[in-house]
């Protein structure tokens, strides 16, 4: 077995953080974590991961250019601005169920991706991407890899944002299946995994080539926490911007 040692000061890090007026954002993300969509959009930025994932969301879609970025991270200086201009342009109702505020945006972590059905006139703000053709091929083809609709209608309440088709989260696989095969948000998938401790029954999931087995290890006075996970196993670990992280093993289930 090896050893860990989880950090109190790493939990607004990793791909699992959860972002929300009641949990802001910890930490700017770091430049040198960031990369261009692609040299069609060299001002549309995500976290390298997310875009290696979303490439390929894209190409399994066949997507071509009938879907195209709109917004991907943002500084908090941007997101500011973004907000005040809707602020004055918009009046406060339409800005405070579209646009995050300051300090509590999903764009601002690089994990946040909007996009828009490829039409001459696209609103910034609410771009369209409905729910038949080919923005719904993508939005079910780009759950395995890594990808979630994170504003869906009628949780509202829970997400403090209003239903936003064309916002998709990118949060790794096997959660974005757990995720959609639950139907649970982001504030409903962090609170789920809670169930399933370190020292407890951790959560099962298997895929064709994976076996993956995912559990939380909280960390609330203490600064630090150790853990111990099998030698072979493949690991990732994420904060979730709460009170904890969120383990993820996997090995091949051949």
């Amino acid at each position: 077995m090896r050893a860990l040692t989880l950090h109190t000061n790493n939990i607004g890090r990793g791909g699992l953080i959860l972002v929300n007026p009641s949990h802001p954002i910890r930490y700017e993300t770091a430049k040198e974590n960031l990369m261009a969509l692609c040299p069609d959009y060299p001002s549309v930025f995500l976290e390298r991961q997310a875009v290696s994932m979303l490439a390929q969301a894209i190409t399994a879609a066949n997507c071509g250019n009938q879907i195209v970025p709109v917004s991907g991270y943002r500084t908090e200086k941007e997101q500011q601005s973004l907000y005040t201009d809707s602020l004055r342009e918009n009046g406060r109702s339409f800005t405070q169920k579209f646009v995050a505020l300051p300090g509590c945006s999903e764009h601002q972590t690089g994990l946040a991706i909007d996009l828009a059905e490829n039409t001459p006139d696209i609103d910034f703000i609410r771009p369209h991407f409905h729910y038949t053709g080919i923005c719904q091929t993508f939005r079910k083809k780009s759950v395995r890899y890594g990808f979630i609709e994170r504003y869906p209608a009628g949780r509202e309440q829970l997400t403090h944002i209003a239903h936003k088709s064309w916002h998709f989260r990118y949060v790794g696989y096997p959660h974005s299946e757990l995720m959609r095969e639950k139907e649970l948000t982001m504030e409903e998938y962090t609170d789920y995994i809670k169930g399933f401790p370190y020292n407890g029954i951790h959560l099962q999931f298997h895929s064709v080539k994976w076996d993956f087995a995912i559990y939380y290890v909280p960390i609330l006075s203490e600064r630090q926490v150790d853990i111990k996970i099998p030698d072979k196993a493949l690991y990732q670990i994420s904060g979730n911007n709460v009170d904890g992280f969120v383990v993820t093993l996997w090995g091949n289930s051949e």
